[in-house]
Order: C-alpha cells, then structure tokens, then sequence
C-alpha cells in the first residue's frame, strides 16, 4: 500500500502532535509561511491541534515558551521565520542553555539554493546557535522532518534539559514526503541518564551518617527531575537542614522546618554563614554559581562536598567535590536515603535562628513592615505573598524586583517560580508569564518587574490583550535601573551614569491595551488594591510607587566571601 505524500510544513505539524505539543508561541514572516500556512488549518475546526499565540517579538516567543516549560515540565515551542527572526529567538535559547529550559524553537530558512549568497533574512543559523543549545540541525529534506523533530524533543526534554534549534529551509517546507511517523528514544554516543555508581553512593552516605554539621544545597535539579519527594525523604531521614538557589526555590515549601532560606547574594544571612561552618556540604541538583559561591577559594573550605547532578560537566567545574554522585536525582537521592541512619541534629539546626533573628530584626521587619515613608518592594511583595497564600505562580523580570519578590514570595507547590537565572536576561518576565498562564491555567501568575524590565518588553501587553492571558502584573516603579543604581552608589562614588529612567504614564499605556490598571502610593491602600487586582477576572498591571533609593540586602559583593555578607550597606 502507498504511503501517504504530504509536504513537509504537514509532516512538521504531524511531528509536533506526535510529541504531545498543545502550544506554540510564535510570529510569522517570508521563510516560514508555508509552515504557518498549514498550521492555519491546525489551530481551528475538526482539525485543530494546537493554540498557536502571536506574539508581538521573536525574542517574547522564547521566553514565553520558556515560561511555558518551566510551570508544565514539558518541553516549549517557538515558531518563527529566518534572519532577525531567528536571531532575535536567541537571547531566549541562551537563557534556556543557562537554566537548562527544554525548548525547541523551529525558525524558517532561505532555500537550500540560496543558501551562502547572502540572500534576503538569511543567517547561518546552526552555526550562530550551536554553542548555545543542545543540538542545532538543519533540516534539508523533508523525508527527515519526522526524524529530526522526534530527535529535537527527545534531545530537549531528556538528561539535563535544553534547547534545541531546528533550522527548516524553504524547499524542505513545500516539497512533498512520503509520510512515516518516527520515534527517537536513543541516540549513540548520547547518555542522558548515566549509570549511579553504587561506591559513590556509599561514599556519600557514609560521609553524611558521620557528618555532625551538614548542610544541603537544594537545586533546580530537583524540579527538573520531579524529585521534590525524595529529597524530603533524604532530608527528614537524616535531619539535614537545606537552602536552596533562585532556581530552587519552589523544590521545597517555603514553610518546611528544615528550609533554611535562599542561598546567594541576595539570599538569607543564616544559609550564606552557615555554609562556611558545615561539615559536609550536600549540592543536590545545583551548578555552583558565582551567585551563590562568592569567592570560589574561600568557599566551604572546612567541609567535605558531596556533588549529586546529572550532568558530569558540573563536577568539579567551580566547586572541587569530595564525593561525586552523577546520575538522575530522582535516583541518586533514594539510592543514598536507603544507607543513611535516621539522624537529629536539633543543636546544629537551631545554631541558624542566631542569624535569622539578626537578618529579621535588621532587615525583614523593615522590608515587609515598614511603618513611614514610601513604599517598599518587599511589603508590596509580602502582601502578594499572603494574598495568594503560597499558591501563585512567581515570575520575575531581573534586577531589584528579582531579588526582593524571590526573597519574599512563599511557595508551597512544585514549579513555582519562573525566573532568569544564569543569563539575567531583563525582558524576561512579561512574556514568560505569559507563557506560564497557558503552561498552568489553574494557577494564578504574579509578575514582578521594574520600570526598566518591563519597558523591555512592554509590546508583550498587546499579547496579553489579545489573548487576554490573565497575569497578574506588579510593577514596582522606582524611576531607576535599581540593581546598577545600587552598584554605582556601592563602587562608583553615586555616580549615576544613566540609571535614572524618564518613564510614561503607565496608566495611559494599559488604557491604550484595554487592561485593567491601578496604582497604589499610599500603603494604606496596599492590601485592598492588591486584593481587588487579585479579584478582577483576567489581565492586571498594579504600579507601585517605590521608593526610588531602596538597597537590597543582605548582599555579599563582588569578590568577598559568603561569610562577608553584609546586613547594611555604607556608602
């Protein structure tokens, strides 16, 4: 019997479907139209299989499939068309390698003919993006759109999770195939999932049984791998007190005993001091971030370091381990809990209020409950916290407003935060909000950002207004690039060399998208305007009168040491 001819934009979208694919973010443009062409009939009627959102700029279809990724666990997609429809994807695709996002972003091509004449949008794509992704292949033909697509899903979604690039040349869209589903479950020479050592187990689990300070440092690792109940078991077993990073925070509930806050330059004082004094540090699922190391040569040096991550390339990259545990997390954690003993160690635990009675009298009660004076992030991020109860979904954009609302945001469920990591990458959160309220309808999306984040990306609100996606955003006004205004005060004597921002009337700007606005100056008016915005069905903007000269501590600076963190800063 004959198989089936379609072309190869039928064959993309089949593809697709095959791999479970609901959404696709995405804007059109000359080298991809015969894709969107077809997928026309595949976003309507009997034969509709996916939403596709427009969005109002390549880099916001990254980003939005990253949003997407990150709350769903599966993997995103974005749809664009070649040149600088392409290029602009790549800020996105670099921010997914960074924090191991899986993504496969499919951007149309010149045809295989015109390919090195310097024809109109064209880029050599695969080789712009290979030192950023996982994979980047162009598809010639379309006999191997079935296969390369299959390979691009199971490359992105498997071992530490990634992007993906699929350059899709003109010719390969249109002519037509012969039909044949493909399912890539293996490929040689790759191996996602290694083998957990049986002795490293037992090293760690005798190095942790012994320890009499250890300390965990809980990763994004642990969301990635659906671990979030073995490391409870692995933590509650053997009493071990955990921080956890940025990327982390949502692994474990924000409430648990035996959290003992964020970890890194803006994390808690007791996490960051008490890394210096364990005994035996635990990373589990974490890269050893400058963010969170300070000064590598001075970090934890009186503890012995057991590293568990699925990617060997982290093993002694920053931090040198004595104990290397490489393999799944979700295997790792339970192979190790098997050989501990049941374990307390109240004195040790308890040894951690010290610091977080000096962080919270020196700067909590003062970020969250502030008595005169303007307003402040973190009693604007505090009442959105207690409003939504731990439920919400945390999106960031980068700078101050990342700090303070991942500081002070509560999390009780898994795959609650969505943020900007490793690149920080400012634009980030209106469009990865976006994507997180199609990545998890039932879950109420709070947007955090700046007046200079969300200027980045404001053209996003024509996305919202179009689909009106309800998030739920909080802009946290301050007139100025807060984060480089408080590095120029620390190490440039105050000189603020264009950091102050002339900003628009926000209030015109989401009159002008049809989307609900208020603005809050007075913190009287906090509780109820953040209830009526939480209340109101749909998309919110809620500008918040900062005060415009607010640090952010505690801080470790560049170049000191965990234990140098400060609780004040001087100028």
């Amino acid at each position: 019997m004959a198989k089936e001819v379609i072309s190869g934009s039928e064959a993309l979208m089949r593809a697709l479907h095959l791999e479970g694919v609901k959404t696709i973010f995405g804007y059109p443009g000359g080298a991809i139209m015969p894709v969107f062409d077809v997928l026309y009939e595949y976003t309507r009627g009997e034969k509709k299989m996916f939403d596709h959102i427009l969005v109002r700029h390549e880099q916001a279809a990254a980003h939005a499939a990253q949003g997407y990724a990150r709350v769903s666990g599966e993997v995103g997609v974005a749809l664009v068309t070649s040149g600088p429809g392409a290029t602009n994807t790549l800020t996105g695709v670099a921010d997914a390698m960074m924090d191991s996002t899986p993504l496969v972003v499919i951007a149309g091509q010149v045809g295989i003919g015109a390919l090195g004449t310097d024809a109109f949008q064209e880029v050599d794509l695969v080789g712009v993006a290979q030192p950023i992704t996982k994979w980047a292949y162009q598809i010639r033909r379309p006999e191997d759109v079935a296969w390369a697509v299959s390979r691009a899903f199971y490359i992105a979604r498997s071992g530490r999770p990634g992007p993906v690039v699929l350059d899709f040349p003109k010719n390969a869209q249109t002519h037509g195939c012969e039909w044949e589903p493909v399912k890539v479950d293996h490929i040689r020479s790759y191996n996602p999932y290694p083998k957990i050592d049986a002795e490293a187990v037992a090293q760690a689990a005798e190095l942790i049984n012994a320890a009499e300070r250890p300390f965990a440092l809980v990763g994004q690792g642990v969301e990635l791998g659906g671990a979030h109940n073995e490391l409870l078991e692995f933590l509650e077993k053997a009493d071990i007190p955990a921080g956890r990073t940025l990327l982390g925070l949502s692994a474990l509930a924000s409430d648990h005993p035996l959290n003992m806050g964020m970890l890194g330059m803006h994390g808690s004082y007791a996490t960051n001091m008490k890394t210096q004094e364990c005994d035996v540090l635990i990373a589990i699922g974490m890269r050893f971030s400058d963010r969170v190391t300070g000064l590598p040569s001075t970090y934890a040096k009186q503890a012995k370091v057991i590293h568990l991550d699925i990617d060997r390339a982290e093993i002694n990259k920053n931090i040198k381990s004595d104990v290397a545990v490489v393999g799944d997390c979700k295997m790792s954690l339970p192979a190790i809990t098997r050989l501990l003993k049941k374990n307390e160690h109240k004195e040790w635990i308890a040894s951690f209020d010290q610091y977080a009675r000096m962080e919270n009298e020196k700067v909590i009660e003062r970020d969250i409950h502030p008595t005169d004076g303007p307003l402040l992030m973190g009693e604007v991020t505090n009442v959105v916290a207690e409003v939504t109860n731990g439920e919400g979904v945390l999106v960031n954009d980068v700078g101050q407003n990342q700090m303070i609302s991942s500081r002070y945001f509560r999390f009780r469920k898994k795959r609650s935060i969505v943020t900007s990591g490793g690149f920080g990458t400012m634009g980030f959160g209106l469009p990865a909000a976006i994507g997180a309220t199609f990545g998890a309808p039932d879950r109420t999306v709070c947007c955090f950002f700046g007046d200079g984040g969300f200027q980045m990306s404001i053209q996003e609100l024509g996305t919202i207004m179009e689909q009106q996606a309800p998030v739920k955003m909080i802009l946290l006004n301050n007139n100025y690039l807060g984060n480089v205004r408080q590095w120029q005060d620390l190490m440039y004597e105050g000189r603020y060399s264009f950091t102050r921002m002339l900003n628009p009337h926000y209030d015109d700007i989401a009159r002008g998208y049809g989307i609900p606005y208020d603005a809050v100056i007075d913190r009287k008016d906090l509780r109820a305007k953040v209830e009526k915005m939480m209340n109101t069905p749909g998309p919110y903007l809620l500008e918040c009168a900062i005060k415009e000269d607010e640090d952010i501590v505690p801080m470790t600076l560049p170049g000191k040491s965990v234990d140098e963190m400060l609780l004040e800063l001087h100028y």
